[in-house]
């Protein structure tokens, strides 16, 4: 069932029960089921505001195992028009990931009802944290830690690990695979999107290379927690996957919607194991949700 609700709505239902002033909103929330989606939001939350003063990382694993199990989708953001969608039944690698960070930055601003994970999940998908069309959202995985990091949504702590190497590369896979996204059949949609990608000509990122990762001893500085985003080969791309850190008897492993498996799982394969499987990747930037430069 999809039904909408104004975000202006909540807006201002959110300032007078909580204090919060936000801007307005131009859009509309596409839920998958509004009726059991807020139910269960509400419900996470609570129960992880409750679980005590925990750090942003803690509550990344807390909030992220209570979805393993849901199903994997691809494309569940698409849809005409462009608006903060909202489907915590189904997942892919990013969505999911947007969700447990935009419900630990809720936890962590005392919140704990919905309206208010919508305010930060908006936060963190949109560029500027405003749905403004299709190419608002922030689509590369680079522009989506560029501009959370600006607004004090997260930290790429890559740049401070041993090891760190650079790459550089040249954002247009959207672009150079037009037909791949039905949204950019619309030219003005898609000459957006190349001017977005403007701004990632030679684009320059640190990441830790795989075989730094793929040591028998894992590294100490990998932390529980935090999100993991892996590089790649694939020209005109950054990051193929995203996940979640977690530890098993000591050893990294993925919290992930794994479209192999089509579902949140706890990889049972260790980090290490899981990029000697996977040729197409070079390595992995690292990200902490809720940590400010």
């Amino acid at each position: 069932m999809k039904r909408t609700i104004t975000l202006l709505y909540i807006a201002i239902l959110s300032t007078v029960l909580t204090g919060r002033i936000s801007a307005s909103y131009p859009g509309e929330v596409r839920w998958h089921n509004e009726a059991s989606d807020t139910t269960k939001i509400n419900s996470i939350l609570i129960d992880a505001y409750n679980y005590g003063d925990k750090s942003p990382n803690e509550l990344m694993i807390y909030i992220g195992a209570k979805f393993e199990g849901t199903p994997y989708a691809p494309g569940t953001l698409e849809g005409s028009p462009e608006m903060l969608t909202v489907n915590i039944d189904e997942m892919d690698c990013t969505t999911f990931v947007e969700t447990v960070a935009a419900m630990v930055l809720t936890v962590k601003e005392r919140r704990n009802s919905w309206q208010d994970f919508l305010y930060n999940l908006e936060q963190i998908r949109y560029r500027q944290g405003r749905a403004d069309g299709y190419a608002s959202r922030l689509h590369y995985i680079s522009d989506w830690i560029v501009d959370n990091t600006h607004r004090g949504n997260m930290r790429d702590i890559t740049d401070r690990l041993p090891g760190i190497k650079y790459q550089i590369k040249t954002l247009d896979y959207m672009s150079h695979h037009r037909d791949a996204y039905p949204a950019m059949k619309d030219d003005a949609i898609y000459e957006k999107i190349k001017s977005c990608e403007v701004g990632y000509r030679s684009h320059r990122f640190p990441y830790i290379r795989s075989s730094a990762l793929m040591s028998k001893k894992s590294p100490s500085w990998i932390k529980e927690g935090d999100v993991i985003a892996f590089t790649t080969k694939t020209e005109g791309l950054d990051i193929s996957h995203i996940g979640i850190v977690i530890f098993k008897d000591g050893v990294p492993h993925l919290l992930h919607a794994s479209s192999k498996q089509g579902k949140v799982i706890i990889d049972p394969m260790p980090l290490s194991e899981y990029l000697r499987k996977n040729n197409n990747l070079t390595g992995a930037r690292f990200i902490r949700i809720g940590e400010q430069r």
